[in-house]
């Protein structure tokens, strides 16, 4: 069943012009993804595969769309029954459990505010989040150092609300139980263990089993009215800005429409087919690639849940599963060309795609070569929908571009005094909103009316993300206005000295930062891991800078290069040069 047809005008197109021309989404009156997608699904197709999930240790589980509904609909009356309705936030931190899935669409169903979260949470991050937020209840994996910090986090939020004259505001935890924990462990017991060994205060808020609780649910649920409208809050996630705490980016409840784009036209997900996108459930990821398009557009969706990655046993996955479309940062396949492609079976494979940060032409050539696949990059942030720029099937690919711009976006490059730049001028990548607003943009930032007008204002909304546009129309990410790197006058983005790198065969993966010069202001850093079977001397310091000098223009090549391990990275695979920059001791982001 293709459900998304019933919000689009039509799928089928002649051109990328007629594309993004005419392509139109449908937004329905109080549209509630839960009830209008899963659940019309459930009665159509009760028995087709939805979710598929596997895990590095061998544990496999399959559910159909009359298995989520089940599901979601025993979860709702879990947490309707420890108080959560509509409006309050609840914070998710489940990894890659399956149980993540009806949880969300439970929240749904309520009209609740989901607030997906990383596990890395320290318990300062976490106190933090809940005020923010007015956090009313938390759900997280059964790990025993986790559920440590979110009780004393709840400890915290008790000690700081007394102080205030205030009660605190979190008032429901539970925890989802792995697979392979005995059913006769307790983890709450064994955490509060460790606390009290340690001095920390005991937990006040009890810790409810979700799994056993969801087995124990006999009775019916009911839809309890209308439970949402359209501009009502349904996602809320933090995400860290160039200066301060993280921001509240708020999604409201037409935000899963605004995902057809992404998987219909740039995973090119199908009826019948098994999407897999790698990326944990606490970033914004997870919903572009394991959640609302794909169901919308007919589609299973895959997940591996795995706690370190490992090409290997990814490209056997992906093998052995028989995935049909596949999407993971550039990260994933710097390693994957690493490896030996022709040992895999990809007779299933149809269709891969790449996100998070800039691909290197180099990486996309051997993919090709290794798989005759070529991989769709795409541009998005989290405030945005996936696609707000990529490339569609009507498009010759451009290895290293963004692509162009999606049908519901209307885009373009400025300079700092907000004037158009011309073809192949740099500027910042703005979103005009005057005239129409893209389906599944955000609603501004919780709570911080100021930091929205900050980036949103006169019709325009600015990304922070330098890029150029070339003679026919396709961008090019040169980087963040706080990556660009300025050095005796001139403005050198860090993608360009980094593909150059790459195309080196020692280079399994690099990131270019700035550095203080006394003498130019500002030099380029080089940070690079090298590939199996070469090792850090200062002749291949002299060989790499030469091979980027060759490259590009000479000014760019890193004149510090600094031999690593591993790059810092984010859970989803985004390298943070954030971190590499305050190791150096330069400030800001």
């Amino acid at each position: 069943m293709l459900l998304a047809e019933k919000y689009v005008e039509r799928l089928e197109f002649d051109s990328y012009e007629d594309f993004y021309q005419n392509f139109r989404v449908k937004v329905p009156e109080n549209f509630n993804f839960a009830y209008d997608v899963m659940d019309t699904l459930a009665a159509a197709q009760p028995d087709e595969r939805a979710l598929v999930w596997r895990d590095e240790k061998g544990a496999a589980a399959e559910f159909t769309y009359a298995d989520l509904k089940r599901l979601s609909d025993k979860t709702a009356l879990c947490l309707q029954g420890a108080g959560i309705q509509r409006g309050d936030k609840v914070m998710v931190i489940l990894k890659r459990r399956p149980e993540y899935w009806p949880v969300i669409l439970a929240l749904h169903k309520l009209g609740a505010v989901g607030i997906p979260a990383t596990h890395l949470l320290t318990q300062k991050d976490i106190v933090y989040r809940c005020e923010a937020a007015d956090v009313a209840g938390i759900v997280c994996v059964d790990e025993t150092a986790l559920l440590g910090k979110v009780d004393d986090a709840e400890a915290a939020l008790r000690q700081n609300a007394r102080g205030r004259g205030q009660a605190p505001f979190l008032r429901f935890k539970a925890f989802v139980r792995s697979v392979h924990t005995p059913a006769a462990a307790n983890p709450p017991e064994e955490a509060a263990r460790l606390r009290k060994a340690a001095g920390a205060p005991a937990a006040e808020v009890p810790w409810l089993d979700l799994n056993a609780a969801v087995e124990r649910e006999e009775r019916a649920f009911t839809r309890p009215g209308q439970v949402n409208t359209n501009g009502d809050i349904m996602l809320l996630y933090f995400t860290s800005g160039t200066t301060g705490m993280p921001k509240m980016v708020r999604h409201n409840f037409d935000y899963p429409l605004g995902h057809i784009i992404t998987s219909w036209f740039w995973h090119q997900a199908r009826p019948g087919g098994l999407h897999l996108t790698i990326a944990d459930t606490g970033w914004a990821k997870a919903a572009w690639g394991k959640f609302y398009g794909q169901w919308l557009c007919g589609t299973a969706v895959f997940v591996y849940d795995y706690d370190r990655f490992d090409p290997k046993a990814m490209l056997e996955t992906i093998s052995s599963n028989k995935i049909t479309t596949f999407c993971a940062p550039p990260t994933v396949y710097r390693f994957f060309i690493k490896e030996d492609l022709r040992k895999y079976d990809f007779s299933h494979l149809r269709h891969c795609a790449v996100a998070g940060e800039p691909l290197n032409p180099e990486v996309y050539e051997q993919f090709l070569a290794g798989t005759g696949l070529p991989l769709y990059e795409c541009y998005g942030q989290t405030e945005l929908t996936v696609t707000m720029a990529t490339w569609y099937p009507w498009l010759k690919p451009h290895p290293g571009s963004m692509g162009k711009p999606a049908p519901n976006y209307d885009i373009a490059l400025v300079r700092e005094d907000g004037t158009d730049c011309a073809m192949g001028e740099e500027g910042e990548l703005v979103v005009r909103t005057d005239k129409r607003r893209p389906t599944g943009i955000f609603g501004g930032y919780y709570r911080d009316e100021a930091l929205t007008r900050s980036v949103w204002h006169d019709g325009v909304y600015h990304t922070g993300d330098v890029a150029w546009r070339d003679e026919d129309g396709y961008y090019w990410f040169v980087g963040r206005t706080d990556d660009v790197i300025k050095s005796s006058g001139y403005r050198i983005g860090p993608f360009e000295v980094e593909s150059a790198l790459h195309e080196h065969p020692s280079v399994l993966e690099c990131a270019i930062t700035g550095v203080p010069d006394p003498d130019r202001g500002t030099v380029v850093k080089a940070t690079v891991v090298l590939a199996k079977g070469w090792e850090p001397s200062d002749a291949l310091k002299r060989e790499l800078q030469d091979h980027v000098k060759k490259t590009t223009a000479p000014y760019k090549y890193p004149r510090i290069i600094e031999f690593v391990t591993e790059l810092p990275k984010t859970i989803s695979g985004k390298i943070r040069r954030v971190q590499i920059r305050e190791e150096d001791g330069v400030s800001g982001e």
